[in-house]
């Protein structure tokens, strides 16, 4: 274990409470509830490995699995428009679209 998570569960002892984290379920939208997308990338970045319990380690890679697949997702269908030029999509004919991208 990390001296962090050594350190909490030291606390949570001397202090007679329970050796879990639950205060940080009052604190906003958990990694496991975070839809995939740019706020789930961002937090999975800015987080401290060493300081997650095994809990929490294990909902950060669910996360992280999560995220790989939705930008795998991104990825399938840039390449499924790049592979079919001339194939108008959206109902939008594809010059069209170049004029508004800039």
């Amino acid at each position: 274990m990390s001296p962090g998570v050594v350190d909490f569960l030291f606390r949570q002892l001397v202090a007679g409470r329970p050796p879990v984290d639950l205060q940080w379920q009052d604190e906003g939208v958990t990694l496991s509830a975070q839809p995939a997308g740019a706020e789930l990338a961002r937090r999975l970045d800015e987080t401290d490995l060493d300081a997650l319990t095994p809990t929490e380690l294990f909902h950060y890679v669910r996360a992280a699995q999560r995220l790989a697949a939705w930008a795998e997702g991104l990825r399938e269908a840039a390449v499924d428009r790049y592979c079919q030029p001339g194939k108008p999509q959206d109902g939008v004919v594809p010059s069209a679209r170049r004029a508004s991208l800039g």
